[in-house]
C-alpha cells in the first residue's frame, strides 16, 4: 500500500513550529526600544527659540539651548549648556557642562566642564574643574572640596606660591 497521506503529515507538523519560534523573536526587540524611552524621560531640553528671564529650578538633568537670564538651580542634577546655549545668571547644579556661553558665577557640588567652543566668563566653585583646549574661561577657580576639607584643600593649593618666595629670602641671609 502506498500511504501517501502518511508521508504528508510529519512534513506539515514541523510547520507550526516555525511561526511559533518567529513570534517569540519580536518579544525582545519590544524590550530593548522600551529602555531608551525611559532614560528620555528624566532629561528636559529647553529650545533654540526659548527665552526665560527669572528663577528656573528643577529636579531632573536639563539641556538649555536657548537663552537664560537671571538664576538657575539643579541642586542634585546635570545641567548641560549647549552649543547654541546663551546663559546670563549664577548656576547652580550638581554638574555642569558648557558648551555654549554662560556669563556668570558657576557653583557645582561635583564637576563643571568646559568643552571645546564653550565659554564661562566668571567664578567657579566646584571641587573638579575641567576646561579642554579651545574653550574659554575668564574668571577664577575654587576647588574646594565638601566642608570638611575645604581648608585642607585652601591651604595645600596656597603653599606652592609663597615656598619659591621664602626659599630666595634664605638665601640671601645664608650669604
Amino acid at each position: 500500500m502506498w500511504k501517501r497521506d502518511e508521508a504528508v503529515k510529519p512534513t506539515s507538523q514541523p510547520t507550526p513550529a516555525a511561526p511559533v519560534a518567529s513570534s517569540v523573536q519580536p518579544v525582545a526587540p519590544v524590550a530593548q526600544q522600551a529602555e531608551p524611552r525611559r532614560i528620555e524621560r528624566d532629561l528636559v531640553n529647553i529650545g533654540k527659540s526659548v527665552v526665560i528671564k527669572g528663577e528656573l529650578s528643577g529636579s531632573e538633568d536639563l539641556t538649555i539651548e536657548g537663552q537664560v537670564e537671571g538664576k538657575i538651580e539643579l541642586k542634585d542634577h546635570l545641567l548641560t549648556i549647549g552649543p547654541n546655549g546663551r546663559i546670563k545668571a549664577q548656576v547652580f547644579a550638581k554638574t555642569v557642562i558648557v558648551l555654549g556661553e554662560v556669563n556668570g558665577n558657576v557653583s557645582a557640588s561635583e564637576k563643571v566642564e568646559i568643552r571645546d567652543g564653550g565659554s564661562v566668563d566668571g567664578d567657579i566653585v566646584s571641587p573638579r574643574v575641567a576646561i579642554a583646549e579651545g574653550a574659554h574661561f575668564r574668571g577664577s577657580v575654587d576647588m574646594q572640596k565638601k566642608a570638611g576639607s575645604v581648608s585642607t584643600t585652601a591651604s595645600s593649593s596656597v603653599k606652592p606660591a609663597p615656598a619659591p618666595a621664602v626659599a630666595q629670602a634664605a638665601q640671601p641671609a645664608a650669604h
